[in-house]
């Protein structure tokens, strides 16, 4: 769904999954320290926004996703996955519950799939599901932004800002007095610098929450069963997952960052070394410079300088070994 905010001066459209929404309006550092400094808005109206209502629907939601959710207060955020039968995520969802709906945004396109499990699940269950994503548009906040929110405005707050369930009619109208307006581009480097997941980006077809550190924020230990949550189980009380999450410092002399996928290797084992993992996102930040997101092999020592393609990369630890 290709957003009207495409017409603002200085816009330029994002490519791949993020289609449809400006990958910058001109200055990519610019708006990356607007954003870090509480200011702007980013358009995320490209995602799916996805309603779950009815009496029954947070006691239902409960059974179906990682996160604790059947006494979840109206306007408390959380996340929350949905895992395959063998533990592998299949979906994120970022929610809130405005006191009879739940909504729920997700990442563009996937609200079909989404939508097709729920329905399957819903037997003798009072819900009603529904996609949003044509009704509404999703916008994002800074944390510490200070733009008002139009009365009657869904809100997801979280410390990195607030995410807003937008009329999608309203949007160009808010955009004129919420402005600077931000891309894609900044949210992302500012994701990558927080070192939050992304599905599709950070996770693959084995990923499982471990991983990523998504234990505890979108995976509750204490609740009940679920799908997947054998696996989830048997990983905390008796293992290691096979891979973990590190921020990478890439070598700032390179002109191109390595794309999605790029194999990572030990550097002191040279181009034909083993591969060790593959970069998941990397950006441009206004202050590091060239970071990215990658899975590394769990074993791969924490110290150890690795190379992507031909860009060498220094490793922080996100998920421990």
């Amino acid at each position: 769904m290709k957003s009207p905010l495409l017409s603002l001066p200085g816009a330029v459209p994002a490519e791949g999954v993020d289609e449809g929404v400006a990958a910058h309006y001109g200055d990519l550092f610019r708006e990356q320290r607007a954003l870090a400094d509480g200011t702007g808005f980013v358009d995320l109206s490209h995602r799916g926004v996805v309603t779950v209502s009815g009496e029954d629907r947070l006691s239902w939601l409960h059974l179906l996703l990682t996160q604790h959710v059947s006494e979840l207060p109206p306007g408390e955020a959380t996340e929350a996955l949905i895992l395959s039968a063998h533990g592998h995520i299949e979906h994120a969802l970022y929610l809130v519950d405005d006191g009879t709906t739940v909504w729920a945004h997700v990442e563009p396109g996937t609200q079909d799939a989404l939508i097709a499990y729920l329905e399957s699940m819903k037997f003798f269950y009072r819900v009603e599901v529904t996609d949003r994503t044509a009704d509404f548009a999703v916008v994002h906040l800074p944390a510490g932004s200070i733009a008002e929110v139009p009365e009657g405005v869904v809100v997801r707050e979280t410390a990195y800002g607030r995410d807003l369930f937008l009329p999608r009619a309203d949007l160009e109208a808010y955009a004129a007095q919420a402005g600077p307006a931000v891309g894609i581009l900044a949210y992302e480097a500012l994701r990558v610098e927080q070192h939050r997941p992304r599905l599709g980006f950070e996770t693959d077809h084995r990923t499982i929450p471990h991983e990523l550190g998504w234990i505890g924020t979108a995976v509750h230990l204490q609740k009940g069963c679920y799908r997947g949550q054998e696996t989830v189980a048997r990983v905390q009380n008796l293992g290691k997952p096979p891979r973990r999450l590190v921020f990478l410092h890439l070598d700032g002399s390179e002109v191109h960052l390595p794309t999605h996928g790029t194999e990572l290797r030990l550097a002191d084992e040279g181009p034909d070394g083993r591969k060790i993992g593959f970069v998941t996102t990397s950006v441009r930040h206004h202050e590091l410079g060239p970071v990215a997101l990658a899975l590394v092999k769990r074993n791969v020592p924490v110290d150890a300088p690795l190379v992507a393609d031909t860009t060498a990369a220094a490793q922080e630890v996100v998920v421990e070994p």
